[in-house]
């Protein structure tokens, strides 16, 4: 409970600040800048404390800290459409046809686009009855994670014009989890290949 509760708290932070900022006038000469590069990396900074949660459970035993990935997962697409909607509606106020042509023709706002529409379909199946209804294919579709994450990088380093060290230790941080990664992946695509001889061998 205490561990969900603090988990709220922090990620809520962002978006209480920026309520603060807003209501006080705090956000600076260029408050639509600063909502959209709070939101952004808020977004990016919660997308891989998500995918460290497996790696720490993995390296420390510690169990419980699964239960709190769906809620980081949500809380990190929270962000992602907040980036958005500032973007669409503060930055080119609704004008739909001014954000497809930035999509065709913006690099950074390509891949930032792909990585939201590569997210969407993981917020909606993150429920309890969606893993039920998918089975393996959860799995495999929440795998597209890694794709977002890497196009999300992207879009901040291509976004970003002058200091480099910010992206940088994102992309340092998501290397190493996604290197965490390749030994599990090595072992499960083991088992598949070895998984047919042995039925063969029964036979």
């Amino acid at each position: 409970m205490f561990l969900k509760a603090a988990l709220w708290v922090a990620c809520l932070a962002p978006a209480l600040w920026l309520t603060h900022g807003a209501l006080t006038d705090g956000l600076g000469a260029n408050p639509i800048e600063k909502i959209t590069l709070v939101t952004g990396k808020a977004a990016l900074t919660i997308l891989i404390v998500t995918l460290a949660v497996t790696p720490i459970r993995r390296v420390s035993g510690w169990n419980r800290i699964i239960q709190l990935r769906r809620p980081l997962g949500l809380f990190a697409f929270f962000y992602v459409v907040l980036h958005l909607l500032t973007y669409v509606t503060l930055d080119l106020y609704f004008d739909f046809a001014a954000v497809g042509e930035d999509i065709l023709k913006r690099p950074y706002i390509t891949v930032g686009f792909a990585a939201f529409l590569l997210l969407v379909p993981l917020a909606i199946t993150s429920t309890k009855g969606w893993i039920r209804r998918l089975g393996k294919r959860w799995q495999a579709l929440h795998s597209l994670v890694y794709v977002a994450s890497v196009l999300a990088i992207i879009h901040f380093l291509w976004k970003t014009k002058a200091d480099f060290r910010e992206v940088g230790v994102y992309a340092s941080v998501l290397g190493v989890l996604l290197l965490s990664r390749v030994p599990g992946w090595y072992t499960r695509r083991r088992m598949r290949a070895l998984r047919p001889n042995a039925q063969r061998v029964q036979t």
